[in-house]
Protein backbone atom coordinates (compact mmCIF):
# COMPACT_ATOMS: atom_id res chain seq x y z
CA UNK A 1 0.00 0.00 0.00
CA UNK A 2 1.24 3.41 -0.42
CA UNK A 3 2.07 5.78 1.85
CA UNK A 4 0.48 9.68 1.86
CA UNK A 5 4.05 11.00 1.29
CA UNK A 6 4.51 8.59 -1.83
CA UNK A 7 1.56 9.73 -3.62
CA UNK A 8 0.79 13.43 -1.93
CA UNK A 9 -2.78 14.91 -2.81
CA UNK A 10 -3.62 17.88 -4.98
CA UNK A 11 -4.39 21.11 -2.66
CA UNK A 12 -7.27 22.80 -4.24
CA UNK A 13 -7.47 26.94 -3.60
CA UNK A 14 -9.77 28.92 -4.95
CA UNK A 15 -9.01 32.88 -4.23
CA UNK A 16 -10.20 36.81 -4.68
CA UNK A 17 -8.00 39.66 -4.48
CA UNK A 18 -6.13 37.54 -1.83
CA UNK A 19 -3.46 38.33 0.12
CA UNK A 20 -0.34 37.03 1.82
CA UNK A 21 -2.12 34.43 3.40
CA UNK A 22 -2.20 32.31 0.24
CA UNK A 23 1.36 32.48 0.17
CA UNK A 24 1.81 31.46 3.76
CA UNK A 25 -0.43 28.27 3.26
CA UNK A 26 0.96 27.54 0.12
CA UNK A 27 4.68 27.37 1.43
CA UNK A 28 3.36 26.01 4.85
CA UNK A 29 1.80 22.64 2.75
CA UNK A 30 4.70 22.61 0.80
CA UNK A 31 6.85 22.74 3.19
CA UNK A 32 5.11 20.15 5.76
CA UNK A 33 4.71 17.57 2.80
CA UNK A 34 6.93 17.72 -0.31
CA UNK A 35 5.52 17.07 -3.21
CA UNK A 36 2.15 18.18 -2.67
CA UNK A 37 0.91 19.91 -5.59
CA UNK A 38 -0.86 23.61 -5.17
CA UNK A 39 -3.44 24.16 -7.67
CA UNK A 40 -4.69 28.34 -7.49
CA UNK A 41 -7.48 29.24 -9.49
CA UNK A 42 -7.97 33.01 -9.22
CA UNK A 43 -11.29 34.13 -9.64
CA UNK A 44 -11.16 37.69 -11.45
CA UNK A 45 -8.60 39.38 -8.70
CA UNK A 46 -7.54 43.15 -10.22
CA UNK A 47 -4.12 43.62 -10.52
CA UNK A 48 -3.30 43.97 -7.33
CA UNK A 49 -3.19 40.32 -6.50
CA UNK A 50 -0.46 39.48 -9.50
CA UNK A 51 2.73 39.58 -6.82
CA UNK A 52 1.35 36.87 -4.67
CA UNK A 53 0.12 34.66 -7.28
CA UNK A 54 3.39 35.24 -9.21
CA UNK A 55 5.15 33.75 -5.93
CA UNK A 56 2.72 30.78 -5.39
CA UNK A 57 3.84 29.84 -9.24
CA UNK A 58 7.67 30.43 -7.87
CA UNK A 59 7.26 28.02 -5.50
CA UNK A 60 6.15 25.66 -8.19
CA UNK A 61 2.22 26.00 -7.61
CA UNK A 62 0.00 25.89 -10.93
CA UNK A 63 -2.33 29.40 -11.08
CA UNK A 64 -5.19 29.71 -13.26
CA UNK A 65 -7.30 32.55 -13.93
CA UNK A 66 -10.78 34.08 -14.71
CA UNK A 67 -10.71 36.81 -16.09
CA UNK A 68 -13.63 38.45 -15.00
CA UNK A 69 -14.82 37.07 -11.57
CA UNK A 70 -17.18 33.83 -11.53
CA UNK A 71 -18.05 32.42 -8.31
CA UNK A 72 -16.51 30.22 -5.66
CA UNK A 73 -18.24 27.19 -7.11
CA UNK A 74 -16.78 28.16 -10.57
CA UNK A 75 -13.18 28.48 -9.32
CA UNK A 76 -13.77 25.33 -8.16
CA UNK A 77 -14.53 23.19 -11.11
CA UNK A 78 -11.81 24.93 -13.22
CA UNK A 79 -9.67 23.61 -10.34
CA UNK A 80 -11.03 20.13 -10.82
CA UNK A 81 -10.95 19.80 -14.31
CA UNK A 82 -7.28 20.45 -14.53
CA UNK A 83 -6.59 18.51 -11.58
CA UNK A 84 -9.20 15.42 -13.51
CA UNK A 85 -6.29 16.00 -16.28
CA UNK A 86 -2.90 17.16 -14.78
CA UNK A 87 -3.08 15.41 -11.60
CA UNK A 88 -5.49 11.82 -12.38
CA UNK A 89 -5.74 9.48 -9.25
CA UNK A 90 -4.95 11.98 -6.62
CA UNK A 91 -6.86 13.21 -3.50
CA UNK A 92 -8.23 17.04 -3.61
CA UNK A 93 -8.00 18.83 -0.32
CA UNK A 94 -10.32 22.51 -1.10
CA UNK A 95 -9.21 25.23 1.18
CA UNK A 96 -9.86 28.80 1.82
CA UNK A 97 -6.88 30.72 2.22
CA UNK A 98 -7.77 34.29 3.69
CA UNK A 99 -5.91 32.80 7.38
CA UNK A 100 -8.94 30.75 8.35
CA UNK A 101 -7.66 27.15 7.82
CA UNK A 102 -3.86 25.91 9.48
CA UNK A 103 -1.25 23.57 7.11
CA UNK A 104 -2.25 20.78 9.99
CA UNK A 105 -5.72 20.95 9.71
CA UNK A 106 -5.04 20.77 5.71
CA UNK A 107 -2.93 17.74 6.11
CA UNK A 108 -5.20 16.12 8.39
CA UNK A 109 -8.42 16.16 5.95
CA UNK A 110 -5.97 14.78 3.31
CA UNK A 111 -5.00 12.05 5.43
CA UNK A 112 -8.28 11.14 6.60
CA UNK A 113 -9.47 11.41 2.85
CA UNK A 114 -6.83 9.12 2.02
CA UNK A 115 -7.57 6.44 4.54
CA UNK A 116 -11.02 6.49 4.22
CA UNK A 117 -11.63 6.99 0.83
CA UNK A 118 -14.45 9.09 1.84
CA UNK A 119 -15.40 12.88 1.22
CA UNK A 120 -14.15 14.54 4.12
CA UNK A 121 -15.32 17.75 5.83
CA UNK A 122 -13.42 19.94 8.26
CA UNK A 123 -16.04 20.82 10.61
CA UNK A 124 -15.59 24.14 13.15
CA UNK A 125 -16.82 24.69 16.52
CA UNK A 126 -20.01 26.63 15.74
CA UNK A 127 -19.80 28.01 19.61
CA UNK A 128 -16.02 29.91 18.72
CA UNK A 129 -17.63 31.57 15.42
CA UNK A 130 -18.25 34.99 14.84
CA UNK A 131 -21.89 35.62 15.61
CA UNK A 132 -22.97 36.35 12.06
CA UNK A 133 -21.19 32.78 11.17
CA UNK A 134 -22.57 31.53 14.23
CA UNK A 135 -26.50 32.49 13.50
CA UNK A 136 -25.71 31.55 9.24
CA UNK A 137 -24.36 28.03 10.48
CA UNK A 138 -26.59 27.07 12.66
CA UNK A 139 -29.81 28.23 10.63
CA UNK A 140 -27.64 25.68 7.69
CA UNK A 141 -26.93 23.14 9.41
CA UNK A 142 -31.07 22.87 11.21
CA UNK A 143 -32.74 23.18 7.76
CA UNK A 144 -29.90 20.64 6.03
CA UNK A 145 -30.96 17.99 8.48
CA UNK A 146 -34.72 18.61 7.82
CA UNK A 147 -34.21 18.84 4.28
CA UNK A 148 -31.84 15.30 3.94
CA UNK A 149 -32.24 13.85 7.43
CA UNK A 150 -28.87 13.91 7.57
CA UNK A 151 -26.49 15.30 10.56
CA UNK A 152 -23.48 17.27 9.15
CA UNK A 153 -21.79 19.63 11.97
CA UNK A 154 -20.48 22.17 9.15
CA UNK A 155 -22.19 22.98 6.31
CA UNK A 156 -20.28 26.06 5.27
CA UNK A 157 -16.96 24.96 5.72
CA UNK A 158 -14.67 25.33 2.54
CA UNK A 159 -12.27 22.93 4.00
CA UNK A 160 -12.98 19.51 2.01
CA UNK A 161 -11.36 17.02 1.18
CA UNK A 162 -12.60 14.70 -2.38
CA UNK A 163 -11.31 11.26 -3.40
CA UNK A 164 -9.69 10.92 -7.27
CA UNK A 165 -13.13 9.13 -8.43
CA UNK A 166 -15.08 12.04 -7.17
CA UNK A 167 -14.05 14.43 -9.83
CA UNK A 168 -16.13 13.67 -12.58
CA UNK A 169 -19.05 13.89 -10.21
CA UNK A 170 -18.60 17.18 -8.89
CA UNK A 171 -17.92 19.25 -12.02
CA UNK A 172 -21.46 18.33 -12.69
CA UNK A 173 -23.49 19.36 -9.27
CA UNK A 174 -25.02 22.79 -10.32
CA UNK A 175 -24.08 26.12 -8.92
CA UNK A 176 -21.23 28.64 -9.72
CA UNK A 177 -20.76 30.75 -6.33
CA UNK A 178 -21.68 29.82 -2.76
CA UNK A 179 -24.30 28.23 -3.86
CA UNK A 180 -22.15 25.78 -5.33
CA UNK A 181 -20.89 23.81 -1.78
CA UNK A 182 -24.64 23.70 -0.39
CA UNK A 183 -25.39 21.55 -3.70
CA UNK A 184 -22.48 19.27 -3.33
CA UNK A 185 -23.68 18.14 0.20
CA UNK A 186 -27.40 17.86 -1.18
CA UNK A 187 -26.58 16.00 -4.11
CA UNK A 188 -23.96 13.65 -1.63
CA UNK A 189 -27.09 13.26 0.14
CA UNK A 190 -29.06 11.82 -2.33
CA UNK A 191 -26.58 9.80 -3.59
CA UNK A 192 -25.84 8.31 -0.39
CA UNK A 193 -22.23 9.62 -0.45
CA UNK A 194 -20.38 9.19 2.77
CA UNK A 195 -19.61 11.70 4.23
CA UNK A 196 -16.71 11.92 7.01
CA UNK A 197 -16.09 15.18 9.40
CA UNK A 198 -13.15 15.88 11.59
CA UNK A 199 -13.03 18.75 13.71
CA UNK A 200 -10.63 21.93 12.80
CA UNK A 201 -9.49 24.96 14.44
CA UNK A 202 -12.02 27.57 14.28
CA UNK A 203 -9.57 30.81 13.57
CA UNK A 204 -11.21 34.08 12.31
CA UNK A 205 -9.33 36.89 11.51
CA UNK A 206 -10.66 40.31 12.16
CA UNK A 207 -13.73 38.85 12.92
CA UNK A 208 -13.42 37.27 9.67
CA UNK A 209 -13.31 40.90 8.05
CA UNK A 210 -11.69 39.26 4.97
CA UNK A 211 -14.49 37.37 3.66
CA UNK A 212 -15.97 38.15 -0.16
CA UNK A 213 -19.54 36.56 1.44
CA UNK A 214 -22.40 38.74 1.38
CA UNK A 215 -24.66 37.84 3.78
CA UNK A 216 -28.13 38.67 1.86
CA UNK A 217 -26.97 38.02 -1.86
CA UNK A 218 -25.29 34.68 -0.92
CA UNK A 219 -27.29 33.25 1.82
CA UNK A 220 -30.11 33.88 -0.23
CA UNK A 221 -28.29 31.29 -2.96
CA UNK A 222 -27.77 29.17 -0.11
CA UNK A 223 -30.64 28.86 1.13
CA UNK A 224 -32.84 28.43 -2.21
CA UNK A 225 -31.07 24.82 -2.64
CA UNK A 226 -32.28 23.83 0.72
CA UNK A 227 -35.72 24.96 0.61
CA UNK A 228 -35.75 23.45 -3.38
CA UNK A 229 -34.58 20.12 -2.29
CA UNK A 230 -37.16 20.07 0.79
CA UNK A 231 -39.70 20.45 -1.86
CA UNK A 232 -38.42 17.95 -4.20
CA UNK A 233 -38.34 15.65 -1.51
CA UNK A 234 -41.87 15.97 -0.39
CA UNK A 235 -43.30 15.73 -4.13
CA UNK A 236 -44.09 12.37 -4.82
CA UNK A 237 -41.92 10.69 -7.63
CA UNK A 238 -44.62 10.31 -10.17
CA UNK A 239 -45.41 13.71 -10.20
CA UNK A 240 -42.08 15.07 -11.12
Amino acid sequence: MESVEEKPVVVLLPVYQPGEHLLTLARGVRAARAGTALVVVDDGSDPAAAPVLEAVAGIGGTVLRHPVNRGKGAALKTGFRHIADAHPGREVICADADGQHSVADVLRVADRTRATGHAVLGVRSIARMPLRSRVGNTATRLLFRAATGRRVGDTQTGLRGYPADLLGWLGSVPGERFDYEMNVLLYASRRGLPLEEITIATTYLDDNASSHFDPLTDATRIYWPLLRYAVSALVPARAR
